[in-house]
């Protein structure tokens, strides 16, 4: 269990850099993992590439499925810093990504258990961890968007 849990942190502070990747963006990152290799890594563009799908979960799958040559993400596992939307999860399961690994939960739009559970509209057995580097996570939003409200 501890091999886990260590093996999750390391993939979640993998997010949380490319997350830090995402200027002028709310930084969420995320990074898509087959038999235990990075096969993508992706932080939101929207305003970057003006386009509304271009979250970072959106991207990686899309990176991953031209990589592997097939829309289907099975065994895989996706590490996001933030709780997939509801655009986000749908593809999610649209994909077949087997888990989802998030850091914080999104209050507002969370589409994986906090406000909504896209699983349940989509019977779906994707398989959620929530919480792998809570306050970290949470803390990148939080210091992105009071930097926001002081500008």
């Amino acid at each position: 269990m501890i091999k886990n849990i260590e093996i999750h942190n390391n993939y979640l502070n993998r997010a949380l850099t490319e997350a830090q990747k995402a200027l002028n963006e709310v930084p969420i990152g995320a990074v898509l993992v087959k038999d235990d290799q990075i096969i993508a890594t992706a932080h939101n563009q929207k305003e970057s590439v003006n386009d509304p799908t271009a979250h970072a979960e959106i991207i990686a799958i899309r990176k991953a499925c031209s990589l592997l040559d097939n829309w289907r993400l099975e065994n895989t596992i996706l590490y996001v810093t933030l709780e997939p939307c509801p655009m986000c999860a749908t593809a999610i399961i649209n994909s077949r990504i087997s888990t989802v690994c998030f850091g914080s939960a999104d209050l507002l739009y969370g589409a994986l258990g906090s406000v909504i559970d896209m699983r349940t509209i989509f019977n779906s057995n994707l398989k959620v961890i929530a919480g792998i580097k809570e306050k970290e996570c949470t803390q990148l939003l939080k210091n992105f968007f009071n930097l926001k409200r002081i500008k």
